[in-house]
Order: structure tokens, then C-alpha cells, then sequence
């Protein structure tokens, strides 16, 4: 099993289906250079702290996106699944199918359970600038925390004339 990245290292590339309301499309990692990005990786689709998780995001989807970042939500699920949970839950922000795990091992979120709960942000230029991998799960971060983060970027980026 890989480590995570590192913070100040790049972020593994990847391309992987997604289900995008109103359908659905390939979301590639490098082609949102330019803008942050929040990958939230999660065990299950519809199972009880994921659920809890990935709607508190989207409850507060504004504050995540105000600074210019995208969500994705990442997990093992296949494309159906995804539309069934994100159909039933109110869910307008990509969720991506890793069917056969390899952006989870590249990312070293792969448990002996499944899929580590785990979020990461990744900056305007493709590099890693915050993690958190859960060691259990039970638990998730939440909006406001990762908006602080986001924050964080965005008067580094204007400090520099970014």
C-alpha cells in the first residue's frame, strides 16, 4: 500500500468517470489547473457517516466553492450507484467512480476495510497543500475546516500576486 502524498508534493493525476448532475463525464485531475480542487475520498455510497459527510458538503457547497475550488467525491462504487445516492441525497457536485482502486492506492487510502475516509485539497497548481486520512473513519472534516483551507490558499496566492 503507497503513503499518502505528502503536503507540498504533486498530486497523483488521474482521470476517472463521474456522475456530474445533470449526467455524466470523465473529470481529470490536471485538467482543473488553475483552481483548487477538494478530492473527499469516502467508504460508501448511502451508508450512514458517508451520507452525513458528503451532504454536510453539499449544505455548504457555497463556502467550499467561494474561492474558485471544485468537490469531488471519490469512492469505489460504480456510476450507477453514484446517481442512485447522489439522485436521492440532493448531491450536484461530481461523484467518481474508482471501480478498480488505483487512484485509492495511488492516493494510500486504502484500508484493510475499504476506502479511508480522507480528504485532500489540491492547489491552483496541482500540488497537494492539505490531507487528512482518517485512521478509523468515524469521523470526517468538515466544511468550514476545509473553507478555512481553501481561504488559506487564496491570501497565499495574493500575497505573491497570484
Amino acid at each position: 500500500m503507497a503513503n499518502p502524498p505528502e503536503v507540498g508534493s504533486p498530486a497523483p493525476d488521474f482521470t476517472l468517470p463521474a456522475v456530474t448532475p445533470p449526467g455524466r463525464r470523465d473529470c481529470s485531475l490536471s485538467a482543473e489547473r488553475g483552481h483548487p480542487v477538494v478530492l473527499a475520498f469516502y467508504p460508501g455510497d448511502d451508508t450512514r457517516i458517508c451520507t452525513r459527510q458528503l451532504c454536510s458538503y453539499q449544505d455548504d457547497l457555497g463556502l467550499l466553492t467561494e474561492t474558485g475550488a471544485v468537490v469531488w467525491g471519490i469512492s469505489t462504487q460504480d456510476l450507477d450507484s453514484h446517481a442512485r445516492f447522489a439522485a436521492k441525497r440532493g448531491l450536484t457536485f461530481p461523484l467518481l467512480a474508482d471501480t478498480d482502486k488505483a487512484v485509492v492506492a495511488a492516493y494510500g487510502v486504502n484500508g484493510p476495510l475499504g476506502t479511508r475516509r480522507s480528504v485532500f485539497v489540491v492547489d491552483a497548481d496541482g500540488v497537494v497543500r492539505w490531507r487528512h486520512v482518517a485512521a478509523v473513519g468515524l469521523t470526517y472534516r468538515d466544511a468550514g475546516e476545509i473553507a478555512g483551507v481553501l481561504a488559506g490558499l487564496t491570501r497565499a496566492g495574493d500575497a505573491v500576486g497570484g
